[in-house]
Protein backbone atom coordinates (compact mmCIF):
# COMPACT_ATOMS: atom_id res chain seq x y z
CA UNK A 1 0.00 0.00 0.00
CA UNK A 2 2.95 2.91 0.35
CA UNK A 3 3.24 2.77 -3.57
CA UNK A 4 -0.60 3.61 -3.85
CA UNK A 5 -1.75 6.77 -5.21
CA UNK A 6 -2.55 9.84 -3.06
CA UNK A 7 -5.78 11.35 -3.82
CA UNK A 8 -6.58 15.17 -4.79
CA UNK A 9 -10.08 16.02 -4.25
CA UNK A 10 -10.90 18.50 -7.00
CA UNK A 11 -14.59 20.65 -6.51
CA UNK A 12 -16.16 21.97 -9.29
CA UNK A 13 -19.40 24.06 -9.20
CA UNK A 14 -19.11 26.28 -12.11
CA UNK A 15 -18.75 26.72 -16.02
CA UNK A 16 -15.46 28.33 -15.49
CA UNK A 17 -14.43 26.41 -12.69
CA UNK A 18 -14.71 23.24 -14.60
CA UNK A 19 -13.09 24.88 -17.72
CA UNK A 20 -10.14 25.92 -15.76
CA UNK A 21 -9.86 22.94 -13.78
CA UNK A 22 -9.97 20.13 -16.85
CA UNK A 23 -6.63 20.77 -17.27
CA UNK A 24 -5.88 20.13 -14.42
CA UNK A 25 -7.35 17.03 -13.57
CA UNK A 26 -6.24 15.97 -17.26
CA UNK A 27 -2.42 16.57 -16.35
CA UNK A 28 -3.37 14.61 -12.91
CA UNK A 29 -4.68 12.08 -14.51
CA UNK A 30 -1.10 11.30 -15.86
CA UNK A 31 0.73 11.52 -12.65
CA UNK A 32 2.27 8.21 -11.22
CA UNK A 33 1.74 9.50 -7.92
CA UNK A 34 -1.24 11.12 -7.77
CA UNK A 35 -4.83 10.54 -8.62
CA UNK A 36 -7.79 12.99 -9.46
CA UNK A 37 -10.84 12.06 -7.63
CA UNK A 38 -13.24 15.32 -9.04
CA UNK A 39 -16.09 16.76 -7.28
CA UNK A 40 -18.71 18.12 -9.21
CA UNK A 41 -21.34 20.26 -6.96
CA UNK A 42 -23.62 21.11 -10.23
CA UNK A 43 -23.91 24.57 -9.26
CA UNK A 44 -23.76 25.49 -12.51
CA UNK A 45 -25.26 21.85 -13.26
CA UNK A 46 -26.02 20.80 -17.24
CA UNK A 47 -22.72 23.57 -17.86
CA UNK A 48 -20.50 22.10 -15.95
CA UNK A 49 -21.63 18.58 -17.12
CA UNK A 50 -21.38 20.02 -21.13
CA UNK A 51 -17.63 21.33 -20.17
CA UNK A 52 -16.61 17.66 -18.69
CA UNK A 53 -18.18 16.01 -21.61
CA UNK A 54 -16.20 18.74 -24.33
CA UNK A 55 -12.69 17.15 -22.41
CA UNK A 56 -13.66 13.64 -22.03
CA UNK A 57 -14.10 13.87 -17.66
CA UNK A 58 -16.54 11.71 -15.87
CA UNK A 59 -17.05 13.24 -12.28
CA UNK A 60 -16.78 11.06 -9.27
CA UNK A 61 -19.44 12.53 -7.47
CA UNK A 62 -22.34 14.42 -8.69
CA UNK A 63 -23.63 16.35 -5.72
CA UNK A 64 -27.09 18.52 -7.34
CA UNK A 65 -27.11 21.03 -4.84
CA UNK A 66 -29.06 23.44 -6.62
CA UNK A 67 -32.57 24.26 -6.09
CA UNK A 68 -34.32 26.94 -7.48
CA UNK A 69 -33.38 30.02 -6.79
CA UNK A 70 -31.52 29.20 -3.97
CA UNK A 71 -30.29 31.70 -1.69
CA UNK A 72 -26.35 31.97 -0.55
CA UNK A 73 -26.83 31.11 2.76
CA UNK A 74 -28.65 27.77 2.07
CA UNK A 75 -26.75 26.89 -0.98
CA UNK A 76 -23.22 27.44 1.88
CA UNK A 77 -24.61 24.96 4.08
CA UNK A 78 -25.58 22.57 1.84
CA UNK A 79 -22.54 22.38 0.44
CA UNK A 80 -20.76 22.78 3.94
CA UNK A 81 -22.13 19.53 4.91
CA UNK A 82 -22.29 17.22 2.17
CA UNK A 83 -18.20 18.43 1.41
CA UNK A 84 -17.98 18.33 5.57
CA UNK A 85 -19.40 14.44 5.37
CA UNK A 86 -17.63 13.37 1.49
CA UNK A 87 -14.03 14.81 3.34
CA UNK A 88 -14.52 12.90 6.46
CA UNK A 89 -15.36 9.60 4.67
CA UNK A 90 -12.62 8.91 2.56
CA UNK A 91 -9.31 9.41 2.37
CA UNK A 92 -8.01 12.85 0.38
CA UNK A 93 -4.53 13.80 0.22
CA UNK A 94 -5.16 17.57 -0.68
CA UNK A 95 -7.99 19.44 -2.20
CA UNK A 96 -7.92 21.84 -4.90
CA UNK A 97 -10.54 25.02 -5.57
CA UNK A 98 -10.53 27.23 -8.32
CA UNK A 99 -11.06 30.93 -8.33
CA UNK A 100 -13.65 32.76 -6.23
CA UNK A 101 -17.83 30.68 -6.16
CA UNK A 102 -19.51 29.39 -3.25
CA UNK A 103 -17.83 25.97 -4.14
CA UNK A 104 -14.45 26.67 -4.02
CA UNK A 105 -14.85 28.53 -0.72
CA UNK A 106 -16.74 26.26 0.98
CA UNK A 107 -14.54 23.23 -0.68
CA UNK A 108 -11.53 24.89 1.06
CA UNK A 109 -13.32 25.37 4.13
CA UNK A 110 -14.31 21.85 4.60
CA UNK A 111 -10.93 20.46 3.68
CA UNK A 112 -9.26 23.29 6.44
CA UNK A 113 -12.28 21.57 8.88
CA UNK A 114 -10.42 17.88 8.16
CA UNK A 115 -6.61 19.68 8.38
CA UNK A 116 -6.68 18.70 4.71
CA UNK A 117 -4.02 20.88 2.84
CA UNK A 118 -5.84 23.17 0.09
CA UNK A 119 -4.39 24.75 -3.13
CA UNK A 120 -6.04 27.44 -4.71
CA UNK A 121 -5.87 27.58 -8.40
CA UNK A 122 -5.89 31.03 -9.66
CA UNK A 123 -5.13 32.44 -6.03
CA UNK A 124 -4.28 36.38 -5.77
CA UNK A 125 -7.37 38.23 -8.04
CA UNK A 126 -8.36 41.37 -6.44
CA UNK A 127 -10.55 44.30 -6.81
CA UNK A 128 -10.13 45.51 -3.65
CA UNK A 129 -14.25 46.00 -3.37
CA UNK A 130 -15.61 43.70 -0.97
CA UNK A 131 -19.20 44.01 -2.53
CA UNK A 132 -17.88 43.96 -6.59
CA UNK A 133 -17.54 41.10 -7.95
CA UNK A 134 -20.09 39.69 -4.97
CA UNK A 135 -19.66 37.50 -3.42
CA UNK A 136 -16.57 36.75 -5.64
CA UNK A 137 -14.27 39.04 -3.49
CA UNK A 138 -14.14 38.25 -0.58
CA UNK A 139 -14.43 34.44 -1.08
CA UNK A 140 -10.92 34.71 -2.87
CA UNK A 141 -9.94 36.79 -0.25
CA UNK A 142 -11.04 34.29 2.27
CA UNK A 143 -9.15 31.29 0.63
CA UNK A 144 -5.48 33.33 0.14
CA UNK A 145 -5.84 32.72 3.89
CA UNK A 146 -6.93 28.86 3.90
CA UNK A 147 -4.72 27.63 1.56
CA UNK A 148 -1.07 25.99 1.76
CA UNK A 149 -0.33 26.65 -1.67
CA UNK A 150 -1.32 29.32 -3.86
CA UNK A 151 -1.25 28.94 -7.50
CA UNK A 152 -0.92 32.66 -8.77
CA UNK A 153 -1.54 33.17 -12.15
CA UNK A 154 0.60 35.94 -12.86
CA UNK A 155 2.89 38.03 -10.79
CA UNK A 156 1.01 40.81 -10.33
CA UNK A 157 -1.32 38.30 -8.70
CA UNK A 158 1.32 36.93 -6.45
CA UNK A 159 2.47 40.66 -5.76
CA UNK A 160 -1.36 40.87 -4.23
CA UNK A 161 -0.86 38.57 -1.89
CA UNK A 162 2.84 39.19 -0.72
CA UNK A 163 1.07 42.52 0.01
CA UNK A 164 -1.80 40.81 2.11
CA UNK A 165 1.02 39.11 3.88
CA UNK A 166 0.41 35.82 2.64
CA UNK A 167 3.54 33.45 2.91
CA UNK A 168 5.40 33.89 0.37
CA UNK A 169 6.83 30.37 0.80
CA UNK A 170 3.28 28.93 -0.64
CA UNK A 171 2.55 31.36 -3.64
CA UNK A 172 3.40 29.61 -7.19
CA UNK A 173 3.28 31.65 -9.76
CA UNK A 174 2.46 29.52 -13.06
CA UNK A 175 -0.07 31.22 -15.41
CA UNK A 176 -3.55 30.89 -15.82
CA UNK A 177 -4.67 27.29 -17.00
CA UNK A 178 -7.66 28.44 -19.13
CA UNK A 179 -4.43 29.45 -21.20
CA UNK A 180 -3.98 25.19 -21.13
CA UNK A 181 -7.54 24.95 -21.94
CA UNK A 182 -7.79 27.75 -24.64
CA UNK A 183 -5.08 25.60 -26.27
CA UNK A 184 -6.00 22.15 -25.95
CA UNK A 185 -9.11 22.62 -27.11
CA UNK A 186 -8.40 25.38 -29.73
CA UNK A 187 -6.16 22.23 -31.55
CA UNK A 188 -9.70 20.20 -31.55
CA UNK A 189 -11.78 22.69 -32.75
CA UNK A 190 -13.79 20.71 -35.90
CA UNK A 191 -15.79 23.14 -38.18
CA UNK A 192 -19.13 23.93 -36.32
CA UNK A 193 -22.32 25.67 -37.50
CA UNK A 194 -22.82 28.61 -35.45
CA UNK A 195 -26.51 29.00 -34.04
CA UNK A 196 -29.30 30.74 -36.34
CA UNK A 197 -26.56 30.20 -39.05
CA UNK A 198 -24.07 32.62 -38.41
CA UNK A 199 -20.65 32.97 -39.09
CA UNK A 200 -21.61 32.85 -43.14
CA UNK A 201 -19.43 35.97 -43.03
CA UNK A 202 -22.85 38.43 -44.52
CA UNK A 203 -22.84 40.07 -41.08
CA UNK A 204 -20.28 41.17 -38.37
CA UNK A 205 -20.94 38.30 -35.25
CA UNK A 206 -20.62 40.57 -31.93
CA UNK A 207 -20.61 37.84 -28.78
CA UNK A 208 -22.35 39.28 -25.23
CA UNK A 209 -22.38 37.04 -22.04
CA UNK A 210 -23.79 38.94 -18.82
CA UNK A 211 -24.75 37.01 -15.45
CA UNK A 212 -22.59 38.29 -13.04
CA UNK A 213 -24.56 38.55 -9.26
CA UNK A 214 -23.90 42.31 -9.09
CA UNK A 215 -25.11 43.52 -12.60
CA UNK A 216 -28.79 42.05 -11.95
CA UNK A 217 -31.34 44.45 -11.99
CA UNK A 218 -30.63 47.89 -13.46
CA UNK A 219 -27.52 47.16 -15.40
CA UNK A 220 -28.58 44.26 -16.99
CA UNK A 221 -31.63 45.91 -18.03
CA UNK A 222 -29.34 48.69 -19.43
CA UNK A 223 -26.80 46.19 -21.09
CA UNK A 224 -30.16 44.47 -22.84
CA UNK A 225 -31.24 47.98 -23.93
CA UNK A 226 -27.60 48.84 -24.84
CA UNK A 227 -27.99 45.68 -26.96
CA UNK A 228 -30.81 46.17 -28.72
CA UNK A 229 -30.46 50.04 -30.25
CA UNK A 230 -26.78 48.74 -31.25
CA UNK A 231 -28.76 46.44 -33.25
CA UNK A 232 -31.11 48.57 -34.59
CA UNK A 233 -28.19 50.86 -35.49
CA UNK A 234 -26.08 49.01 -36.76
CA UNK A 235 -28.14 46.12 -39.14
CA UNK A 236 -24.80 45.54 -40.73
CA UNK A 237 -23.97 43.40 -37.19
CA UNK A 238 -25.32 40.29 -35.26
CA UNK A 239 -25.25 40.41 -31.80
CA UNK A 240 -25.65 36.49 -30.20
CA UNK A 241 -26.28 36.33 -26.94
CA UNK A 242 -26.25 32.86 -25.09
CA UNK A 243 -28.78 33.45 -21.85
CA UNK A 244 -27.40 31.87 -18.38
CA UNK A 245 -30.26 29.79 -17.03
CA UNK A 246 -30.29 31.57 -13.74
CA UNK A 247 -34.24 32.91 -13.89
CA UNK A 248 -33.36 36.22 -12.86
CA UNK A 249 -30.79 37.20 -15.62
CA UNK A 250 -33.83 35.41 -18.33
CA UNK A 251 -36.36 38.25 -16.87
CA UNK A 252 -34.44 40.82 -17.62
CA UNK A 253 -33.02 40.27 -20.54
CA UNK A 254 -35.36 38.23 -23.07
CA UNK A 255 -38.38 41.12 -22.94
CA UNK A 256 -35.93 43.30 -24.53
CA UNK A 257 -34.11 41.53 -26.84
CA UNK A 258 -36.35 38.06 -27.77
CA UNK A 259 -37.76 39.72 -30.71
CA UNK A 260 -34.89 41.94 -31.55
CA UNK A 261 -34.03 42.13 -35.08
CA UNK A 262 -30.18 41.44 -35.39
CA UNK A 263 -29.75 39.61 -32.06
CA UNK A 264 -29.66 35.86 -31.54
CA UNK A 265 -30.74 34.63 -27.75
CA UNK A 266 -29.40 31.12 -27.46
CA UNK A 267 -28.85 28.44 -24.93
CA UNK A 268 -25.72 28.45 -23.40
CA UNK A 269 -22.66 26.86 -25.25
CA UNK A 270 -20.76 24.44 -24.82
CA UNK A 271 -17.06 25.31 -24.19
CA UNK A 272 -16.08 23.95 -27.90
CA UNK A 273 -18.76 26.18 -29.57
CA UNK A 274 -18.02 29.20 -27.94
CA UNK A 275 -14.93 28.80 -28.72
CA UNK A 276 -15.82 28.98 -32.55
CA UNK A 277 -18.39 32.05 -31.31
CA UNK A 278 -15.49 33.95 -30.24
CA UNK A 279 -13.02 33.19 -32.86
CA UNK A 280 -15.30 34.41 -35.21
CA UNK A 281 -16.40 37.23 -33.68
CA UNK A 282 -15.36 41.24 -34.10
CA UNK A 283 -15.03 41.90 -30.32
CA UNK A 284 -17.09 41.06 -27.42
CA UNK A 285 -19.56 42.73 -24.85
CA UNK A 286 -19.19 40.53 -21.65
CA UNK A 287 -18.90 40.97 -17.55
CA UNK A 288 -17.34 37.32 -17.47
CA UNK A 289 -13.36 37.05 -16.08
CA UNK A 290 -12.55 34.00 -18.03
CA UNK A 291 -13.73 35.77 -21.29
CA UNK A 292 -11.27 38.13 -20.46
CA UNK A 293 -8.71 35.79 -20.55
CA UNK A 294 -9.66 33.97 -23.12
CA UNK A 295 -10.02 36.83 -25.39
CA UNK A 296 -7.41 38.57 -24.28
CA UNK A 297 -5.00 35.11 -25.35
CA UNK A 298 -6.80 35.06 -29.03
CA UNK A 299 -6.76 38.30 -29.46
CA UNK A 300 -10.16 39.63 -29.71
CA UNK A 301 -11.27 43.02 -27.97
CA UNK A 302 -13.35 43.29 -25.10
CA UNK A 303 -15.92 46.07 -23.84
CA UNK A 304 -16.32 44.85 -20.40
CA UNK A 305 -19.02 45.69 -18.83
CA UNK A 306 -17.88 46.21 -14.96
CA UNK A 307 -16.67 49.52 -13.45
CA UNK A 308 -13.33 47.40 -12.46
CA UNK A 309 -11.46 44.61 -12.79
CA UNK A 310 -9.23 41.77 -10.93
CA UNK A 311 -7.74 41.42 -14.53
CA UNK A 312 -6.40 44.44 -14.91
CA UNK A 313 -3.45 42.87 -17.06
CA UNK A 314 -5.50 42.38 -19.99
CA UNK A 315 -6.18 46.25 -19.83
CA UNK A 316 -2.39 47.06 -19.96
CA UNK A 317 -2.25 44.44 -22.59
CA UNK A 318 -5.18 46.74 -24.53
CA UNK A 319 -6.97 43.90 -25.62
CA UNK A 320 -9.54 44.57 -22.65
CA UNK A 321 -11.76 47.85 -22.25
CA UNK A 322 -13.76 48.82 -19.01
CA UNK A 323 -17.19 50.44 -19.89
CA UNK A 324 -19.47 49.49 -17.40
CA UNK A 325 -23.56 48.92 -17.40
CA UNK A 326 -24.50 52.85 -18.57
CA UNK A 327 -26.36 52.45 -21.80
CA UNK A 328 -24.67 55.20 -23.75
CA UNK A 329 -21.00 54.58 -22.62
CA UNK A 330 -21.44 50.91 -23.92
CA UNK A 331 -22.86 51.99 -27.38
CA UNK A 332 -19.87 54.45 -27.66
CA UNK A 333 -17.58 51.72 -26.68
CA UNK A 334 -19.23 49.34 -29.46
CA UNK A 335 -20.09 51.93 -32.10
CA UNK A 336 -16.03 52.64 -32.06
CA UNK A 337 -15.42 49.63 -32.60
CA UNK A 338 -17.81 48.92 -34.96
CA UNK A 339 -16.67 51.94 -37.25
CA UNK A 340 -12.78 52.71 -36.40
CA UNK A 341 -11.01 49.83 -38.30
CA UNK A 342 -7.90 51.70 -36.19
CA UNK A 343 -9.21 51.26 -32.81
CA UNK A 344 -10.55 48.00 -33.51
CA UNK A 345 -7.02 46.78 -34.62
CA UNK A 346 -5.39 48.66 -31.34
CA UNK A 347 -7.21 46.00 -29.35
CA UNK A 348 -6.61 42.97 -31.21
CA UNK A 349 -3.54 41.76 -30.58
CA UNK A 350 -2.97 38.70 -28.40
CA UNK A 351 -1.13 38.08 -25.41
CA UNK A 352 0.59 35.81 -23.16
CA UNK A 353 0.46 37.48 -20.38
CA UNK A 354 -2.32 35.04 -18.73
CA UNK A 355 0.28 32.44 -19.34
CA UNK A 356 1.75 30.14 -21.71
CA UNK A 357 -0.35 26.61 -21.42
CA UNK A 358 1.55 24.59 -19.07
CA UNK A 359 0.08 25.81 -15.82
CA UNK A 360 -1.86 22.23 -15.03
CA UNK A 361 1.66 20.70 -15.39
CA UNK A 362 3.31 23.30 -13.00
CA UNK A 363 0.89 22.44 -10.11
CA UNK A 364 1.26 18.63 -10.86
CA UNK A 365 4.80 19.38 -9.98
CA UNK A 366 4.08 21.45 -6.68
CA UNK A 367 1.74 18.55 -5.54
CA UNK A 368 4.11 15.92 -6.32
CA UNK A 369 6.80 17.42 -4.90
CA UNK A 370 4.53 18.62 -1.49
CA UNK A 371 2.57 15.33 -1.31
CA UNK A 372 4.82 12.84 -2.42
CA UNK A 373 8.24 13.96 -2.34
CA UNK A 374 9.19 14.25 -5.57
CA UNK A 375 11.87 16.29 -7.13
CA UNK A 376 10.83 18.86 -9.54
CA UNK A 377 12.58 19.94 -12.52
CA UNK A 378 10.14 22.89 -12.78
CA UNK A 379 11.71 25.96 -11.03
CA UNK A 380 9.11 28.05 -8.57
CA UNK A 381 9.01 31.23 -6.98
CA UNK A 382 8.55 32.36 -3.16
CA UNK A 383 9.77 35.46 -2.22
CA UNK A 384 10.82 37.99 -3.55
CA UNK A 385 8.81 38.73 -7.06
CA UNK A 386 9.54 36.31 -9.88
CA UNK A 387 8.58 36.82 -13.40
CA UNK A 388 5.78 34.31 -15.02
CA UNK A 389 8.06 30.69 -14.80
CA UNK A 390 9.59 29.06 -17.66
CA UNK A 391 10.94 25.66 -17.47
Amino acid sequence: MRNAKKTIAIVVGTRPEAIKLAPVIRELSESASLVPFTVSTSQHGDMVAQIFDNFGIVPDIDMHVMRPRQKLWDLTAVLSRELGELFGSRPVAAVLVQGDTTSALVGGLAAFYHQIPVGHVEAGLRSHRRYSPFPEELNRTLLGRLADWNFAPTEYAADKLRRENVDGDSIYVCGNTVVDALKWMVSRLRGRELPAGLGDGRKRLVLVTCHRRENLGLPMRSVALAVKHLAESHPDTHFLFPVHPNPGVRELVMPVLSNQRGVTLCEPLNYEEFLSVLQQSHFVLSDSGGVQEEATALGKPVLVLRRETERPEGVMAGTLRLVGTDVQDIMGGAHELLVNDEAHRAMSNGSSVYGDGRASKRIRAVLEEKLVGLGSTLPFPGNPPAPLLRE
